[in-house]
């Protein structure tokens, strides 16, 4: 089986998917993005694993998106033929008029039918 090429453009796609409410509010959807040993390391310092963090995502409200989630400052590092490392800024403003800036990391994993998320962190920071 031939490698898949590793485009930044393809896996930051697939990352902003998971930014719209409408995909994280569906089940299919998230289990087609996550993969089966899918963890994230939350800014509060919880680990979370596939299923807890499909629940999570399900159970969100409207009130939990006050305005758009910006992103840029895009970078994608191969790790291998098959996986990659993506980087990257997010920043939304809050209810009180503050911005919450935040970098993020994604390892995407190709299972030689598609790309998956394997794993993902997000860490707050002043700007």
């Amino acid at each position: 089986m031939t490698p898949p090429e590793i485009r930044i453009e393809d896996l930051r796609t697939l990352e902003e998917a998971l930014h719209r409410p409408e995909i994280r509010r569906s089940r299919e959807a998230l289990e087609d993005l996550l993969a089966d040993r899918f963890g994230e390391f939350g800014a509060s310092g919880t680990i979370y694993r596939r299923d807890v963090m499909i629940g999570l995502l399900l159970q969100e409200d409207d009130s939990a998106d006050n305005d758009e989630l910006h992103s840029d400052d895009y970078a994608l590092t191969p790790i291998s033929t098959d996986s990659a490392l993506l980087t990257y800024r997010t920043w939304r403003r809050q209810a009180d008029g503050s911005e919450r800036h935040v970098l993020r990391s994604s390892i995407w994993k190709h299972d030689g039918r598609r790309w998956q998320m394997l794993f993902h962190q997000g860490t707050p920071t002043r700007l």
